[in-house]
């Protein structure tokens, strides 16, 4: 009897502390006029260990982070889908944005069928500033967790 309890225990134990991963999906859309911005949906394939790329500062102002090589942060192999941008010659194309939509939900939707739950969605803009800017994108970033 007692070897029972003490394997439901375990076993209740280990449900309850569920081991995850997680994976970022990003969504680049551009806000360019006459549609000559890239927009893309981007995926990582590699792994990268933070740790590799992380020091401590003990004084708050010497770092070694000089030491660092951003070019070694660099992954090599990612997955890159190209969506529409969101203006075209005369102006804010919705038949974009419909495509694109179309385009994100089957790339959710084949997420959530390979066994990935959407957590968080995360967004942000850097919009077209008028007159002379011309830049501007709107990101979003959807983050996936699944148990390992």
């Amino acid at each position: 009897m007692k070897q029972l309890i003490v394997l439901a225990f375990l076993c209740a134990a280990t449900l309850g502390q569920a081991q995850v991963e997680y994976k970022i999906v990003t969504t680049v859309e551009s806000i360019v006029p006459a549609g000559i911005g890239r927009s893309r949906i981007i995926s990582e394939d590699d792994q990268l260990n933070h740790e590799d790329f992380t020091t401590s500062r003990i004084d708050g102002t010497t770092s070694e982070q000089g030491n660092v090589r951003r070019k070694d942060a660099k992954i090599d192999s990612f997955e890159e889908t190209k969506l529409l941008n969101f203006f075209s010659v005369t102006g804010i194309n919705f038949q974009n944005i419909a495509s694109n939509d179309a385009m994100i939900s089957d790339k959710l939707n084949k997420m959530v069928a390979a066994g990935w739950e959407l957590e968080f969605v995360v967004s942000g803009v850097e919009s077209d500033g008028g007159n002379g800017d011309g830049q501007g994108i709107y990101i979003t970033r959807f983050i996936f967790k699944r148990d390992i």
